[in-house]
């Protein structure tokens, strides 16, 4: 690896950061958002702002109208956006329309791609990915798949029920994960204002910072036509990777640049104020966590470039997504919740960021597979020698 930047990469990094500091942190504030993310207006606004800095969908395709970024690159520039919760809105690489687009292009036809990616990627339309289910269906375990998909004719009648799933409220379609009758899994395309979809309820959850929030869906008979299968019929497990690495390593970009964020505020404090007769960062206390963030962001950066690596050399990353995603999730909330206490009082208010970071920032170690999934994942390869130490 050569941890070099080129220059048009790191002037792409500077456009990024500015873009954010100066036209999406002052949206902040703005009173169009709630404990459900921020509203369709407010997301629109801000997709104006990028479009106009050319900065909206960086990581479509250029046929598409985005920058067809490298994951090196997705990472430079994912890190940046995600400096403010709004920033992954305002540039479109949000969850889950950014994995969306990813599997999207790899797999949909060119009359899908025209009738649901191209809208998606100019920022258009919003988007879905109904996969987990409610106990006793299927969360961490793709193989307790309860949703069914039948054949009748020349359709597929849907029928099951989906929860956390994200942006479900106002997206304009969504990609449902259902068990065909030969305990294979197909992927479906679908515009969500057809009958059959019921959306049952909101879920009240720690974060805030996705449009739409969280939803739980229940399918009665949703009649889907055998043209808005998504790839080939039984591979949807097989689907479903081609879409979570790459997603899962994008989540980790993002909430690498929300840490820095906060870790960035926790260091103004500690310079500024007072206490005990000196400022309060050359406390040795206060220093040391300041520089466990230091190491710990460091670290992070480290396996997200380079599983990103992996991924532009063509290989799965499978092995190196999941190492990536527990470093990301576990480090990143010790550098957020060592903010909160360096802040203090000020920390648990909504006097800064950093208390809106400390929620959302949480659910990232269950979301896109626990800590412990993946673990048990990775033990399993090494028990079973098919993976070698790194």
């Amino acid at each position: 690896m050569n941890f070099t930047l080129p220059d048009e990469l790191l002037a792409l990094q500077a456009k990024t950061r500015d873009f954010i500091a100066e036209q999406v942190i002052p949206f902040e504030n703005d009173p169009r958002q709630n404990s459900h993310g921020p509203s369709d207006a407010l997301r629109q606004d801000l997709v104006l702002c990028a479009r106009a800095a050319g900065l909206l969908t960086p990581h479509a395709s250029r046929e598409m109208g985005g920058l067809e970024l490298s994951h090196v690159a997705k990472a430079i520039v994912f890190e940046e956006a995600g400096y403010s919760p709004l920033g992954p809105v305002a540039l479109n690489i949000h969850a889950p329309d950014e994995g969306n687009i990813h599997l999207m292009d790899v797999v949909a036809t060119e009359a899908q791609k025209d009738r649901w990616l191209r809208p998606l990627v100019q920022g258009h339309a919003r988007s879905c990915f109904a996969m987990t289910e409610p106990a006793p269906g299927s969360g961490s375990d793709p193989s307790m798949l309860r949703t069914t998909a039948t054949r009748d004719g020349d359709d597929y009648l849907i029928n099951g029920r989906k929860w956390l799933i994200t942006g479900a409220e106002g997206a304009d379609f969504g990609i449902i994960m259902a068990r065909m009758e030969d305990g294979t899994a197909t992927m479906f395309l679908t515009d969500m204002k057809r009958d059959g979809i019921i959306h049952e309820r909101q879920l009240d959850s720690l974060d805030s910072c996705f449009t739409g929030g969280h939803g739980q869906l229940r399918f009665d008979n949703l009649r889907i036509p055998a043209s808005d299968v998504l790839g080939e019929i039984g591979k949807g497990f097989r689907y479903a990777q081609v879409r979570l690495a790459p997603a899962r390593l994008t989540h980790c970009m993002r909430w690498l640049g929300a840490a820095r964020r906060a870790h960035d505020i926790a260091c103004d404090y500690a310079r500024t104020r007072d206490a005990f007769g000196k400022p309060l960062g050359e406390h040795q206390g206060v220093g040391f966590m300041l520089a466990d963030n230091m190491m710990d962001l460091h670290v992070v950066r480290l396996a997200v470039w380079h599983c990103a690596w992996v991924l532009d050399q063509g290989r799965r990353a499978n092995v190196d997504s999941s190492m990536a995603k527990v470093i990301s999730a576990e480090a990143l909330w010790r550098v957020v919740d060592r903010c909160v206490q360096v802040l203090g009082g000020r920390g648990v208010t909504g006097d800064t960021v950093v208390e809106r970071i400390f929620r959302d920032i949480r659910p990232f170690r269950i979301y896109d597979g626990p800590s412990e999934v993946h673990r048990m994942s990775l033990a399993k390869k090494l028990l079973d020698q098919r993976l070698e130490a790194h």
